[in-house]
């Protein structure tokens, strides 16, 4: 809720984060915003759904809006989540578009115009990523590729390289950022830090340590739904879990039975760990104890279950399919 009062000088500016899977979308977002609140690992689509936080500069508010990667997929799971990543570009007053130096630059601009279903009309800036893999990268290449991209996005008008590890010109790009934002409220003067709540990072957070505990082995047809969220911080003092700030129960779903001992491991050594490991992320966010209970659930086809990919917070994109609404 908007404070009626605010500095005349303030100003605020909505900025999408776009690029194709695993281009660094999230680890600059969490540097900007100086925590690590958007989940990364190195499986591509880790991103799956839109959401927004937010840092501020002097008077300043920038709203970072966190999208999946666009990608070309004709399954109903992937056709949500690339219109989670439609609705940030349309709802932001300045787009970035992420290309990884690592990997073909120009086919990942092709592929982003591609997959565009109507030209931007807000102003977009192209944004070089993972600088150290790529050293001899120079000057002259960043404005070869820029030139290339502003034939295809005609709204293109200005080029970062920057590197999120180390930081190196993503004070540049911030200034450039704070310079074109226009005068305004701010929408987060509360205090709050994003739009979504702490059940939805909780499963963000139990998801990427099940992503980076199983590698290969089944990431993408793994989800994670939350059962219980107690809050425990107004219980009396004198009950034995009264410094608990919270009980979280919580269900990873797989596809197949095969999946679930995956999940599970030799004697439960898995789901063990990604409990221990997403425990520390969550007691980092709510400021406290949790007491934090995992199961692991079959439920064939989650991703075409459209109760789930509700429950997920994937509504039904224009071009969906006809989908499951079983249970």
């Amino acid at each position: 809720m908007l404070i009626q009062h605010q500095h005349p000088k303030n100003s605020s500016i909505s900025v999408s984060v776009l690029g194709a899977p695993n281009v660094g979308k999230s680890s600059l977002v969490n540097y900007l915003i100086g925590r690590d609140l958007s989940v990364v690992t190195d499986k591509a689509q880790t991103t799956r759904n839109r959401f927004c936080c937010v840092f501020t500069v002097d008077r300043t508010e920038v709203i970072l809006i966190d999208t999946p990667g666009l990608h070309r997929s004709n399954q109903e799971f992937n056709k949500r989540m690339n219109h989670q990543a439609r609705e940030g570009i349309n709802g932001a007053e300045l787009n970035l578009l992420l290309v990884d130096l690592s990997r073909p630059i120009n086919k990942q601009i092709d592929e982003f115009a591609n997959n565009l279903e109507e030209q931007l009309t807000s102003p977009l800036w192209l944004i070089l990523t993972k600088s150290d893999l790529k050293k001899e990268f120079s000057p002259a290449d960043s404005k070869e590729v820029f030139e290339y991209s502003k034939k295809l996005l005609p709204t293109m008008d200005r080029h970062f390289t920057i590197n999120s590890n180390s930081g190196d010109n993503i004070h540049q790009l911030i200034g450039a950022i704070c310079d074109v934002a226009p005068n305004g409220p701010h929408h987060f003067s509360d205090g709050s830090i994003s739009n979504k709540s702490e059940r939805f990072f909780v499963t963000e957070y139990i998801r990427e340590q099940a992503f980076n505990l199983l590698r290969d082995e089944l990431p993408h047809e793994l989800a994670v739904v939350i059962d219980q969220f107690e809050d425990c911080t107004g219980r009396p003092n004198e009950t034995k879990k009264s410094k608990l700030n919270a009980q979280i129960s919580a269900t990873i779903l797989v596809n197949r039975p095969s999946q679930r001992a995956i999940v599970i491991g030799s004697k439960g050594a898995i789901i063990k760990k990604i409990g221990m490991q997403s425990r520390e992320r969550i007691e980092e966010l709510v400021g406290g104890q949790i007491h934090l209970n995992l199961h692991v659930k079959v439920s064939p086809r989650w991703f075409k279950n459209n109760f789930v990919l509700e429950e997920l917070g994937l509504p039904r994109a224009p071009d969906s399919n006809r989908v499951w609404h079983k249970k």
